[in-house]
């Protein structure tokens, strides 16, 4: 009995042992399994997207089919603090140029830029002119450019009246004991063709006729104009070289007329010149032209310049810059105008939010102050102590907008565009809908306009179209010309016909255009023309955005990635793209964002 009882006992102890290790493997088979599936399932969560393309979306690792970069996982919007925040990678910030700043409260200062040019000081420039009448014999001085110096020779000449006076000084000359009078006035009639008392002397102590005279410089300086050649015949009193004196210059800075006012005698002006681009140079303001130039529209500020050495030389171009203290303005917040999106009606930036562990950026909208030439006064909006992207604003835009999120477009979020589009078919479409903005009209509704107003406008716009026609050909000789006759266009339009809201408009609007289609007519290749053209498509943009279109409906197409990636805007009657800053080599990058009626 007693060994059954421990017979029993041990196969009991033995069962218990064998179903806890068989307990434990399948437990932990079951585990692993389901570690595997949630692993399995996570990734198949994970989606990739490009740093520099964040429109691309794939269910896995690889390269970006538009640029060739390493795909990165993208975060999840559930592991952020604030859904409304757009998180980026520091790769991507780098990418994207992002730059930040502290906002500060600084008192504000109204910076003028004014492009010039170097000119001669007027009260230095002489007329030589000859005091002999007769043939010139011989040139000393033979080019423009060439410097003399007061009494220098400047040329020769053969005079019949200076032999006949000649013949009579010595005659006078032997009877000079009994005709002193008649002696005297012979010396005066050579002294009226400026022959010195030593030139007189000499000619009796040689005692025969000097058959060639000399001119002689009466100024020092630079020859502008020489009149004169070989062989000519000139008159008493011809002017035959115009010399100027460079020892003091004037340096003629162009004012527009939204400038003027901020623009007063002694104000000081810190320029520069591309030829000495490590110096600095300061003048104060001389004079003010009171008359504006009907054809530029500008207006002339000088500044009297000490030139040492003659290092400024005319028709030099220069770059100057008034800063001017508004008056009655406390300290404010002022931003880079590269930190603000403007859209018309509201102004937005991007506060960059960071910690430990990752760095985002929310979109915050502001109440813009006055302009201070690159930057703005900031109302409201803007704590100080912020920190403020100052570039790269676009493409974080456009990663908020691809995201969902609150965006310069979308202000209360949701996807706002359908991807950019580069034309070939490359990148993943994401289902996404594009939000009301895009389709309705964004003409004002406060501003009337006559159709009269719409035909005046009309030219303009067809320049315009024309200038973008040409970069997108890639045809920098032609959009130069169209460029110039924009300007020209413009310069056509009445302001008159505008009243009211209309005039306000136009003539902020118009004025600015003008400026920037003046220094755009000077671009020396086409990718500095065409990033003047951003700034004058800004314009034309505002304004047709409040006057209409003159005919058909105009699309409003923004590229994100033009202006390294800054991206830009411009006008088209086609709803096809056709992207003018990059012609060819992006040909249909870009999308319709909205449409003028």
């Amino acid at each position: 009995m007693g060994n059954l009882n421990k017979k029993t006992i041990y196969i009991a102890l033995l069962t218990l042992v064998l179903g806890f290790a068989l307990g434990w493997l399948f437990f932990a088979q079951t585990g692993k399994n389901t570690s595997e599936t949630q692993e399995n399932q996570q990734s198949a969560r994970q989606t990739w997207t490009c740093s520099m393309h964040p429109q691309i979306r794939q269910d896995e690792p690889g390269q970006c089919p538009l640029c060739g970069m390493e795909l990165i996982p993208l975060a999840n919007d559930t592991d952020q603090e604030n859904p409304m925040e757009i998180r980026m990678s520091p790769t991507a910030m780098q990418l994207a140029s992002i730059q930040t700043t502290i906002a500060q409260r600084q008192k504000p200062l109204k910076e003028v830029r004014m492009n010039g040019k170097v000119k001669a000081n007027e009260t230095k420039i002489f007329s030589q002119s000859s005091h002999i009448p007769g043939r010139v014999e011989r040139l000393m001085v033979n080019f423009t450019g060439e410097s003399v110096q007061q009494g220098q020779v400047l040329a020769y000449v053969y005079s019949p009246e200076l032999l006949t006076a000649q013949e009579e000084l010595f005659e006078a000359h032997k009877i000079k004991e009994e005709q002193p009078r008649l002696y005297q006035a012979a010396k005066e009639k050579l002294k009226n063709w400026k022959l010195t008392e030593g030139q007189i002397k000499q000619i009796l102590e040689k005692g025969k006729i000097q058959e060639q005279f000399p001119i002689l410089a009466d100024f020092s300086g630079i020859v502008l104009h020489k009149k004169i050649k070989l062989g000519d015949y000139i008159q008493k009193g011809q002017s035959i070289y115009e010399i100027a004196n460079l020892n003091t210059v004037w340096i003629l800075f162009d004012v527009y007329e939204s400038d003027i006012p901020w623009v007063k005698l002694g104000d000081k002006v810190t320029f520069s010149v591309q030829s000495l681009p490590s110096e600095i140079f300061t003048g104060k303001i001389a004079f003010i032209d009171p008359i504006i130039d009907p054809k530029t529209r500008v207006a002339s500020a000088r500044v009297e310049l000490n030139n040492l050495g003659t290092r400024l030389k005319p028709e030099m171009f220069t770059q100057g810059v008034i800063a001017h203290p508004i008056q009655h303005q406390k300290e404010a917040i002022v931003l880079p105008k590269s930190a603000v999106m403007w859209t018309g009606e509201r102004s937005v930036v991007y506060v960059k939010n960071a910690n430990a562990k990752e760095v985002s950026f929310m979109m915050r909208e502001i109440t813009l102050g006055a302009a201070l030439g690159d930057s703005y006064i900031i109302n409201e909006g803007i704590e100080e102590g912020e920190e403020i992207a100052i570039n790269g604003t676009f493409s974080i835009d456009a990663a908020a907008q691809l995201a969902g999120k609150p965006s310069m477009m979308s202000p209360e979020g949701g996807i706002a565009m359908t991807g950019h589009n580069h034309g070939d078919g490359a990148q993943n479409k994401p289902q996404e809908k594009k939000t009301q903005t895009s389709n309705q009209s964004t003409q004002k509704k406060d501003i009337p306009t006559s159709k009269s107003t719409k035909e005046v406008l009309k030219p303009l716009l067809n320049t315009y179209l024309a200038l973008k026609d040409a970069l997108v050909a890639d045809d920098f000789e032609k959009a130069l010309s169209e460029t110039k006759q924009t300007l020209l266009i413009l310069g056509k339009v009445d302001g008159r016909m505008f009243t009211g809201e209309a005039q306000n408009v136009w003539t902020k609007h118009s004025g600015t255009l003008e400026k920037e289609l003046i220094n755009a007519s000077k671009a020396k290749d086409i990718e500095i023309l065409r990033k003047s053209f951003k700034a004058i498509s800004e314009q034309i943009v505002v304004i047709f955005k409040n006057f209409g279109s003159p005919e058909e409906p105009l699309f409003v197409d923004y590229c994100p990635m033009a202006d390294r990636d800054k991206g830009a805007n411009w006008l088209s009657k086609e709803k096809e793209i056709r992207n003018p800053y990059f012609g060819k080599a992006m040909l249909k990058c870009g999308e319709n964002t909205a449409t003028i009626k």
